[in-house]
């Protein structure tokens, strides 16, 4: 399995971001998804997770205004990220369990991950 993570920027507090990542894989629709972010100085945190039957997890920070999505028939996973806050501003990362369609808390327990993208959230 390979990913591919897009649509990372600069944006202006209060505007809207899409990440995207696309995902190599005959079994894609099988494999737990997941967005994660790094802040400089500050480990990588989990942002979003998607199972593979669909079950959502937000972080409390991220509820309300991000919404993480599917498609399985394109091989993709979107982060449609909405009211934009500066503490948002990190690399942006999509992980997947290649083995497991159920999510997990655990970042070790991620196996395949993106390249990352920048997003910058100006105040």
């Amino acid at each position: 399995v390979q990913l591919q993570a897009s649509g990372g920027g600069l944006v202006q507090a209060g505007g809207s971001l899409r990440l995207s990542c696309s995902a190599s894989g005959r079994t894609f629709s099988g494999y737990a998804m997941g967005w994660f972010r790094q802040a400089p100085g500050k480990e990588r945190d989990i942002v979003s997770t998607i199972s593979g039957s669909g079950s959502t997890y937000y972080r409390d920070s991220v509820k309300g205004r991000f919404t993480i999505s599917r498609d399985n028939a394109k091989n993709m996973v979107y982060l449609q990220m909405n009211s934009l806050k500066a503490e948002d501003t990190a690399v942006y990362y999509c992980a997947a369990r290649s083995r497991y369609s159920a999510t997990s808390y655990d970042i070790g327990r991620w196996d395949v991950w993106g390249q990352g993208t920048q997003v910058t959230v100006s105040s």
